[in-house]
């Protein structure tokens, strides 16, 4: 039976257990809108940006562990979108983004919303396709979710001009994929996983650095099994928060720029760092040459690229990670080893560490300090949420302050820092989710700039929870400018700002806005109970810093704490 390119795309999505798409029509798709229009099984939420509907695709991705997928016409349509596929590219988030392009005869031409998006996000997907014969449509989709959700994930591209959605042909849909250019190795070397164990089991003060591969690798599980086998402490990066439960007595917190004393100082004083699907990122690292300098650096990640390419690496292993992970506790159960004392000189110096408490803050009666608001969602969710987070210091207290009971439940842009990005990913994870009780940690510059997608969330009854820690500044500049530039707050107030109260009625949505702490409890709880999108304005401390803080190039250990 003869198909419309267009027809061919549902029907593939289809294949694919494709059941929900996040877009914005324009002229080049509308054969593609027609298609979906008869086909109420595919659950197309209208965004009100493409940059939105992206970042939307990525949140459900993330949350779901699934390929999320974007479609959105040509020129401002697909430029629009290159923000969150730079934020999914990034963070490794499996997306697949189907972009509308003029006719394949007038590609070149300056034709009319025409971008040569190929081009344009060449350096920020896995990879890309223009399509230019109808009957490659079916399996250029196929491969496109194969190389997306396959390895190390990614976003992928695929550019559509308006005749292959407009032309016929027959349907044929490949039933397995073969990449002979592509062939990750999932496979972890056995011989390599020995030489960890041995590593492991000489080890007097190891330390396990996760990153968010963990979370891609669905490891956690098998995360747990390792640390409380070896009696080996666990770091997190922002990315790998929710790979091993917050409360977890061997869980160091998050290291880094912003991380934890503890988590820090055990870094840099180990003697071997077992880096699982990390990629010792500068805001981890510090300055490099003082970086974990008494430690073997053993590194297990799917793409070999990664391994020593910031730090070097002397044990290598190449493959998925859970595959690894599986293999090693297996070797490390036959092992006779007393891995509790072992480790108790370990155990007793982090245990030391641990008594600064460097994550304190002072708390005022008539003033909201922002990690008193995190506090108060833990004593309301007990980690039972979804928690997105926009950019900025309200990122930072949400991943030192937030409790996660488990991995896909902190959701945000690492490696690009997008503003805007919570708001919209928090929408993609409700639709993913719809009885499961979301939150987007914001602050008030973050928050205005995909603000118009709550006519979203409200169009499609997503009762996503918004809490603005509202200091009426750019925070995270404000901080920066307060401790290297003599307090010269260039350009970075924003006290000028709508009514969020007002402008979340606007919608139809829940808005409240708080001053006191004895407030914060009592916002939060009635606008879970409106049942409705809401924003819980709270106005916190304006120059409330977040600590501990690792200045630009300066050695994790050298941290200004609070």
């Amino acid at each position: 039976m003869k198909m419309s390119g267009a027809r061919i795309l549902v029907e593939s999505l289809k294949k694919l257990g494709v059941d929900q798409i996040f877009g914005y029509p324009g002229g080049v798709v509308l054969p593609i809108y027609d298609e979906l229009f008869k086909a109420p099984e595919l659950r197309h939420y209208l965004v009100r940006h493409e940059q939105g509907g992206v970042h939307a695709a990525d949140g459900f991705a993330r949350a779901t562990g699934r390929v999320g997928v974007a479609l959105v016409t040509s020129g401002p349509g697909a430029t629009n979108a290159v923000t969150g596929i730079a934020t999914a590219y990034m963070d490794s988030i499996p997306l697949v983004v189907f972009t509308g392009q003029v006719p394949t005869a007038l590609i070149g031409n300056d034709a009319f919303q025409e971008a040569d998006i190929i081009g344009i996000t060449r350096p920020c997907v896995k990879h890309s396709y223009l399509v230019r014969d109808v009957r490659e449509l079916a399996q250029t989709i196929a491969e496109a979710f194969y190389i997306a959700s396959t390895g190390k994930p990614g976003p992928v591209l695929v550019d559509l001009p308006k005749d292959v959605v407009t032309e016929e042909t027959e349907f044929v849909w490949p039933e397995a994929v073969s990449l002979r250019s592509y062939n990750p190795n999932v496979v972890a070397h056995v011989k390599q996983i020995e030489r960890l164990a041995d590593a492991l089991e000489k080890a007097k003060r190891p330390v396990i650095y996760v990153g968010g591969g963990m979370i891609a690798a669905n490891g956690s599980a098998e995360l747990k099994k390792l640390a409380e086998l070896t009696k080996a402490p666990v770091t997190e990066t922002l990315m790998g928060l929710g790979s091993l439960p917050t409360d977890h007595p061997l869980n160091l917190g998050m290291l880094g720029m912003h991380g934890t004393y503890r988590a820090n100082m055990a870094m840099s004083h180990a003697d071997l760092v077992i880096a699982l699907g990390a990629r010792f990122d500068d805001r981890v690292t510090g300055k490099l040459d003082e970086f974990a300098v008494h430690a073997t650096i053993a590194h297990v990640d799917i793409d070999p690229t990664a391994i020593s390419k910031n730090v070097k690496c002397h044990i290598p292993v190449v493959g998925d990670l859970k595959d690894a992970l599986v293999k090693l506790n297996a070797d490390l159960k036959k092992r006779k080893v007393d891995w509790k004392g072992n480790r108790a000189d370990w155990t007793a110096q982090i245990a030391e560490w641990h008594a600064a408490n460097a994550l304190a803050y002072a708390k005022k009666k008539n003033v909201i300090k922002p990690q008193f608001v995190l506090e108060t969602i833990n004593e309301i969710t007990k980690g039972d949420a979804i928690y997105c987070t926009e950019v900025g210091q309200n990122q930072m207290w949400a991943a030192q302050f937030l409790k996660l009971n488990g991995p896909r439940t902190f959701l945000t842009s690492g490696g690009l820092g997008t503003m805007g990005y919570g708001f919209p990913a928090a929408i993609g994870a409700q639709a993913a989710f719809p009885a499961k009780r979301v939150f987007d940690i914001a602050g008030d510059a973050s928050i205005q700039m995909n603000i118009q997608e709550l006519g979203t969330a409200m169009q499609y009854r997503l009762p996503v929870i918004i809490v603005i820690l509202n200091n009426g500044f750019l925070g995270m500049v404000r901080q920066w400018q307060q401790l290297f530039y003599g307090k010269r707050y260039a350009y970075s107030c924003t006290e000028f700002q709508p009514d969020f109260v007002k402008l979340a009625e606007a919608y139809g949505a829940f808005g409240v806005r708080v001053t006191k702490p004895d407030e914060v409890k009592g916002a939060i709880e009635k606008a879970l109970a409106s049942g409705r999108p809401a924003i819980v304005d709270c106005v916190v401390d304006r120059e409330e810093n977040v600590y501990p803080m690792v200045p630009a190039g300066a050695p994790i250990t050298k941290m200004l704490l609070a």
